[in-house]
């Protein structure tokens, strides 16, 4: 499986905006965002040049591709999936990316990162309606339930998990922590979807 593995905190100064990559890292004062590091990295980041209107559209892309870990193949045909379906092309778009079984383990607070949650997910920790899923990419749907192994449940991280605090779950999934689990209630809408994008630009730039 393709996957970024250089410095994610390069990324968050490349878009110049947080994307919680890191987890509790972003959350503190070591973050690079929050220093003197905020200047895109590379020996010419420091000289700072007008963003053309392509160049807005780019760097919303690469930023909504950082943020869910997704590659740029695989991201041209989520937006390929979501320019057939009938609605908004860029809320489609955004629906794709949150219902990945990755982000949806995230959402529910049983991965620190969506990054961790899909290394717990490849390794095959997690059930959906009962069956064991380790694909990353998989698509949720409505009434789907999704849970910790019952074979993996003692494992020091889901201990950890099983008594930490929940916080920040959207209102489309119900969590179910004794169970490490939840069940999901419906498909996400735009209000429901916090991330810092503007998924118009993005339509407009496979649309050129």
């Amino acid at each position: 499986m393709a996957r970024y593995t250089g410095p994610v905190c390069r990324l968050c100064r490349r878009e110049a905006t947080k994307l919680y990559l890191k987890a509790e890292r972003c959350y503190g004062n070591k973050c690079p965002l929050e220093g003197r590091t905020q200047q895109p990295p590379g020996e010419h980041g420091q000289y700072r040049r007008k963003m053309s209107e392509y160049g807005m559209q780019l760097r919303e892309k690469q930023k909504a591709r950082r943020i869910y870990g997704v590659l740029e193949r695989q991201f041209r045909r989520y937006f390929e999936y979501a320019a057939r379906r009938k609605g908004v092309t860029g809320e489609a778009l955004l629906q794709f990316l949150e219902t990945r079984l990755d982000n949806v383990v995230f959402r529910l607070n049983l991965g620190s990162s969506r990054a961790e949650a899909r290394q717990l997910v490849r390794h095959g920790h997690f059930t959906v309606n009962g069956r064991r899923v380790n694909i990353p990419s998989y698509q949720v749907r409505a009434g789907d339930v999704v849970a910790v192994r019952p074979s993996s449940r003692q494992l020091q991280r889901f201990l950890e998990l099983a008594q930490a605090k929940v916080q920040g779950v959207p209102g489309w999934l119900d969590v179910d922590r004794p169970n490490l689990g939840g069940h999901v209630l419906r498909l996400p809408l735009r209000e429901d979807i916090d991330v810092p994008l503007q998924e118009h630009l993005i339509v407009e730039l496979y649309s050129r």
